[in-house]
């Protein structure tokens, strides 16, 4: 194993010299975006009348597509938030952004560091991957992301993919899920001056202190380097209503969140290095965290419950590589190396005489190497090889040590022309498990099937049709298959089959209605050997089994629309609503037999509006949910009410010597200040403020 580190080190450093060596290549003429080069003709600016013997001189352009459009046209549902619409949600985590996609549920247990998890769809979040400039952050030991730890300060763009997205140029890793979270960090970009920034400061309600720092350098004409960091601190203590019996008709106690603080340190780096025919990235990550896990609250017992902890540090350093050749095949290469260690503290365990501590070590060593071929403009061929180990240490008695070895081979097709687009795929999985102690591991093999299609029946109306389906699965993590005498090495895949139909409509009404875009989406999902915890003969023995069977059906449904009633007025309105109806179909003889599973709402959606003016911009987000269930069982007294969540925004900027901007930015979150709980006994914050001061150079 410790040959692998620096065979990772040897092929990120050959990637940063090819970065480096784009610097001396050879100019070519510039190409175009080869991925949707088949949505649009070839256009010249030549003309009989221009001068053919004068060198012009051109100042740089920036090429950006209508996020809007690129929606529309997806063959599976695709939901893009930029980084304008990011400022408007009065979101500081990527988890608060998230939250405005249909069909998404973030289970949130509470307070500024409590974990939030995204699950797509009712899938659960081990079927959601989480991806990070376009290569997937993992977690071995428990298939699940924290996504409190992505923050917004550096982030360009976060979009939702389900199925998979239409982009076939890419690693096999992002065949391998039933969606993807992809999170676009700001690549640099520049004007006249060959270094721009921003510092920003944030604080508010609850001891919040949030300073970071971006800024970006032009190195030559080809390389670029940019930086940013963050630091968060918070005591995170706030009051919550606690209830005692029926909240119709019951006592109450205003009671103080405990156990809720958090600081956290981000920092990262990265070299860009583009001509006319490759371009690539170096970044290096850092993350650390110490935060206290609040725990549920107890009647009569709220002040001295909570007292587990939690350290995080996590790194990577993982680089991409893409070279075009002749217009006609392009080779994209990634590589990446993780570290994560988990330090957990519960020392109230057993009482006052003991406690529970745990440290667990995770490495990953990935490497993926993707080539596409256009035999013609319309038709692409995609084969995608990914490699990849993972590692698990752990200070527990007897702990077996595993390392997984996963192979990942993806060929996909794509056809496209003005009336229609179709992507197909074939995801082969091979995984073997290889244990310290000689153990027998799991070993598995697996097809994966994918196929999609968007219709464009009329020439003049942005209107389509979209269908897709995908066969998916997920793999058992290593604490299902070997924690203690919890896991269970028989395990089978959980596996998923997605199903979708779906409408799409954009079009510019008038000069003061430039956009209106509209999309619905029906789908089922069926799950099938659903691994869960189960007790084997009491309720203090347990183990992970593949007992359950979900159906899932339901719709979403989303609407944006633009209008500009006076040239310096924009206002914005947007809306999403999700029907979810997700059953457990494992046994008809048992009591929650064709119950709604546990967390699921059947009825959400989130709301926003902006106004943007020469002066100020005002921006308004809705979040709300209708009542879930806390267990299997959909009886009154498993019952979590529903809630809305409103938060409101101002902002202001003032413009110096039009080089640099200073802003001001002031917020109200949950508006209403509504006592709500997302998981049952995790009361969310009630109204806090606040207000950030940031200088854009």
């Amino acid at each position: 194993m410790k040959l692998y580190p620096h065979f990772v080190s040897i092929v990120l450093t050959l990637m940063l010299l090819s970065i480096g060596g784009i610097c001396y290549g050879q100019n070519i003429s510039d190409k175009s975006d080869k991925s949707d080069k088949s949505d649009r003709s070839d256009k010249s600016d030549k003309s009989e009348n221009s001068d053919t013997t004068k060198i012009h001189n051109l100042d740089e352009v920036v090429v950006t597509t209508n996020t809007k459009t690129k929606q529309s046209r997806a063959t599976a549902p695709l939901q893009i938030l930029t980084g304008e619409a990011l400022e408007g949600l009065n979101a500081i985590q990527v988890a608060d952004a998230v939250k405005h996609f249909s069909g998404v549920m973030v289970k949130d247990y509470g307070g500024i560091g409590g974990l939030k998890t995204v699950s797509v769809r009712s899938l659960g979040a081990s079927h959601t991957a989480v991806s990070y400039d376009g290569i997937t952050v993992s977690d071995a030991q428990n298939g699940q992301i924290d996504i409190s730890r992505f923050s917004l300060d550096n982030i360009d763009m976060v979009s939702l993919s389900n199925g998979q997205s239409d982009q076939i140029f890419q690693p096999a890793r992002q065949y391998a899920s039933a969606a993807v979270l992809n999170i676009t960090t700001m690549a640099p970009r520049f004007d006249k001056r060959p270094i721009n920034g921003k510092v920003m400061m944030k604080g508010g309600s609850f001891g919040l202190i949030n300073p970071s720092l971006y800024i970006a350098g032009k190195l030559t004409d080809k390389l670029s380097l940019t930086a940013s960091g963050e630091w968060m601190s918070a005591h995170g203590r706030y009051p919550y209503v606690m209830h005692y019996g029926e909240q119709s008709n019951d006592s109450t106690s205003i009671e103080m969140r405990e156990n809720t603080d958090v600081k956290n340190l981000r920092a990262e780096a990265a070299l860009y290095g583009a001509d006319s025919v490759q371009n690539g990235y170096i970044k290096s990550y850092y993350y650390q965290s110490e935060r206290g896990l609040p725990g549920a609250t107890i009647f009569y017992n709220t002040q001295n419950f909570s007292s587990q902890r939690i350290w995080d540090r996590s790194a990577f350093l993982q680089g991409h590589y893409e070279r075009n050749f002749n217009n006609i095949v392009s080779l994209q290469l990634n590589a990446k190396y993780n570290y994560t260690f988990t330090h957990y503290l519960d020392p109230m365990y057993l009482g006052s005489e003991g406690k529970d501590e745990n440290r667990y070590t995770q490495n990953e060593y990935y490497l993926s190497g993707a080539v596409v071929y256009r035999p013609i403009s319309s038709l692409s061929f995609n084969l995608s090889q990914d490699g990849i180990i993972n590692t698990l240490e752990a200070d527990l008695d007897n702990f077996t040590s595993p390392t997984r070895y996963t192979s990942l081979t993806a060929i996909a097709g794509k056809y496209v022309n003005n009336w229609v687009m179709a992507t197909a795929s074939m995801l082969m999985t091979a995984m073997k498990d290889v244990m310290a102690d000689n153990t027998q591991g799991q070993q598995r093999f697996k097809a994966s099937p994918y196929v999609s299609v968007a219709f464009k029946p009329f020439e003049q109306v942005d209107f389509r049709m979209r269908a897709f389906y995908k066969n998916i699965f997920r793999l058992p993590t290593f604490n299902d298959l070997y924690y203690g005498k919890v896991g269970n090495r028989n395990l089978l895949p959980e596996t998923t089959n997605q199903y979708n139909i779906g409408l799409t409509f954009q079009h510019s009404i008038t000069k003061y209605v430039p956009l209106l875009a509209l999309s619905c989406d029906i789908y089922h999902n069926d799950v099938k050997n659903k691994i869960v915890a189960y007790p084997t003969k009491n309720i203090y023995t347990w183990t992970m089994l593949n007992y359950g069977r979900v159906s899932i059906t339901g719709l979403d449904f989303t609407g944006d629309i633009e209008i500009s009633p006076l040239k310096e007025l924009q206002i914005t309105l947007g809306a999403t609503y999700t029907y979810n109806r997700a059953l457990n179909v494992t046994d008809p003889a048992d009591r929650d037999y064709r119950h709604q599973i546990p967390y699921t709402p059947r009825i959400s959606g989130s709301g926003k509006a902006g106004i943007k003016t020469p002066w100020f911009s005002l921006n308004y987000s809705l979040v709300w949910s209708g009542h879930r269930y806390a267990v299997n069982q959909n009886y009154a007294e498993n019952r979590v009410e529903g809630y809305f969540d409103h938060s409101l925004s101002l902002n202001h900027e003032f413009n110096i010597r039009n080089e640099h901007k200073i802003g001001i930015n002031i917020e109200c979150l949950n508006l209403t200040n509504v006592n709500y709980c997302v998981v049952r006994y995790f009361p969310m914050p009630g109204r806090s403020w606040r207000g950030t001061l940031y200088w854009k150079f």
